[in-house]
């Protein structure tokens, strides 16, 4: 296996949905040991985790717009990328208000066990809110989904 991978690949817009991202020109599997890998990913000094996975007989990754914007790069661009297996722990900070909600309901551990990416989604739900209600409203809610998880 080695460490670090840099190619150069077309910054492609998928047709049918809201989403851009690359095809990986390699075999995942036999370059990083696994089909579905944590990624550390750097475009133009811009850096982000990401995790590589397949499609369509392919190996492809979305490239978030934030990251986008941050590398200055569009879709139709040829790019340079330069990826290695990510093996450290992915941790979310969770903020207080969340924290406190979900020890309150007993949901602490439960969300502890979710996947990095399904914690991820739910804290910036909660971040992403512009108003102190919309915050509590999203803190509810991931409070209610948890619940009817059980």
């Amino acid at each position: 296996m080695t460490d670090k991978q840099t190619f150069e690949v077309v910054l492609e817009k998928h047709e049918s949905i809201d989403a851009t991202g690359i095809t990986i020109p390699f075999d995942v599997e036999k370059v990083f040991g696994a089909k579905r890998v944590p990624v550390k990913v750097s475009i133009n000094g811009a850096e982000y985790r990401s995790t590589v996975g397949r499609m369509g007989g392919r190996y492809c990754m979305v490239v978030p717009k934030v990251f986008r914007e941050a590398a200055g790069v569009r879709a139709g661009e040829t790019i340079t990328v330069v990826m290695e297996k990510d093996t450290a722990e992915r941790t979310v900070e969770i903020p207080a208000d969340l924290a406190a909600a979900l020890e309150k309901s007993g949901l602490s551990e439960k969300f502890a066990k979710m996947s990095y990416t399904h914690r991820k989604e739910y804290v910036n739900a909660v971040n992403d809110a512009k108003k102190p209600e919309t915050r509590v409203r999203r803190i509810d809610g991931t409070i209610a989904k948890l619940v009817m998880k059980r």
